[in-house]
C-alpha cells in the first residue's frame, strides 16, 4: 500500500506507507520528519501498488485540532517572518529576495530562503531579524533551480513544474541534449521557469541517442519506395524521415525502416536474414 501528500497545495509530492489509516483525498495527515511529525494533505488516497516499494515513511495518523492548529501557528509565523525579512532587506539596501521561510516550533529556528546574483554580506541584516522576530534566524542563499522548485508555477507544457512536484534531484542538462532532440537552439524555447535549460529534455534524450544510431543521418543519399533522395530530416516519435527525392525535389516522410542506404544494409537490419533463413529450412 502507498499513498501521497503535499505540504502545500499543488506542491511536490511525498510517498508514504498508510499503516493501519485509511485517509481521503483531502484529509490531513501526519508526516514523520526530524524535526516530529508535521500536517500534510492527502493527495492519493492509499492504493495497492504492483512494484514492491520499501523504505518508505509510516504514516502517523489523521491530524487531531491539536495538530492542525499548531500547524496555522506556524504559518502564522511564517508568514510574519517573510514579511519583516522583506522590510529589513530594503532597509539594508541588499540585493536579495525572499523566496521562502520555514519555522518549526519543535526548533523555534527560522530559515529565511533567498536568492541573490551574487554573494551577500548579511551579518547586520541577521542580527536585525533576530532581533524583529525575537528567535534564532538563519539565512541560506539559493539558486535559480531551487527557486523555482520552491515558488513553483507552471512549465510551458502546460502543467505543474517537475521539480515542484515529484523531482527529487537535478540532473546536468546540456545543450548536446536539445541538439540531438532537433530542438531550436533557442533560449526562450528550451529555457524553464528558472532560467536554465529544462529538466524535461533529459527525458526523451536516450530515445534519440539510440535512435540516432540506427537512423540515416541528415544529408545521406538514400533509397526509398518512392525513389532516390537525401534525408533532409528525422522524426523520431514517428520512427520515420524526410527525404526530398532527386525526381524534382518533392518530399516526403517514410518509415525508418523502408530508408536503406545501400539497399544491403536495409536487408540484413529488417528482414533480410529471415528471408534467407525461410528460404533455406537446413540453414
Amino acid at each position: 500500500m502507498i499513498m501521497a501528500v503535499s505540504f502545500t497545495r499543488y506542491g511536490r509530492l511525498y510517498y508514504l506507507d498508510p499503516g493501519g489509516h485509511s485517509p481521503k483525498v483531502g484529509d490531513k495527515v501526519l508526516v514523520p520528519t526530524e524535526a516530529g511529525p508535521e500536517v500534510a494533505e492527502c493527495v492519493w488516497a492509499p492504493q495497492w501498488t504492483s512494484e514492491d516499494v520499501g523504505g518508505l515513511p509510516v504514516c502517523e495518523g489523521i491530524a487531531t485540532e491539536e495538530h492542525l492548529a499548531r500547524d496555522e501557528a506556524n504559518k502564522r509565523r511564517r508568514a510574519e517572518a517573510r514579511s519583516v525579512s522583506k522590510r529589513l532587506i530594503k532597509r539594508h539596501e541588499l540585493p536579495m529576495k525572499v523566496v521562502g521561510v520555514d519555522y518549526l516550533d519543535s526548533t523555534g529556528v527560522y530559515t529565511v530562503y533567498f536568492s541573490a546574483p551574487h554573494r551577500v554580506d548579511f551579518r547586520a541584516l541577521v542580527r536585525d531579524l533576530a532581533r524583529n522576530l525575537r528567535a534564532r534566524v538563519e539565512l541560506r542563499q539559493i539558486g535559480p533551480r531551487d527557486e523555482a522548485r520552491l515558488q513553483g508555477g507552471i512549465g510551458p507544457c502546460g502543467r505543474d513544474l517537475c521539480c515542484a512536484t515529484f523531482l527529487k534531484d537535478f540532473e546536468p542538462v546540456s545543450v548536446r541534449m536539445a541538439k540531438d532532440q532537433d530542438l531550436p537552439v533557442n533560449p526562450l524555447r528550451i529555457a524553464g521557469a528558472c532560467g536554465r535549460l529544462m529538466c524535461c529534455l533529459k527525458y526523451e534524450h536516450p530515445l534519440y541517442a539510440e535512435a540516432h544510431t540506427r537512423m540515416p543521418r541528415l544529408g545521406l543519399k538514400v533509397d526509398t519506395p518512392e525513389g532516390s533522395g537525401t534525408v533532409v530530416g528525422r522524426n523520431v516519435p514517428s520512427d520515420s524521415v524526410v527525404v526530398r527525392l532527386d525526381d524534382g525535389g518533392r518530399r516526403c516522410a517514410c518509415p525508418s525502416a523502408s530508408v536503406c542506404s545501400p539497399r544491403k544494409q536495409h536487408d540484413t537490419m529488417y528482414g533480410g536474414a529471415v528471408a534467407v533463413a525461410e528460404a533455406d529450412p537446413e540453414s
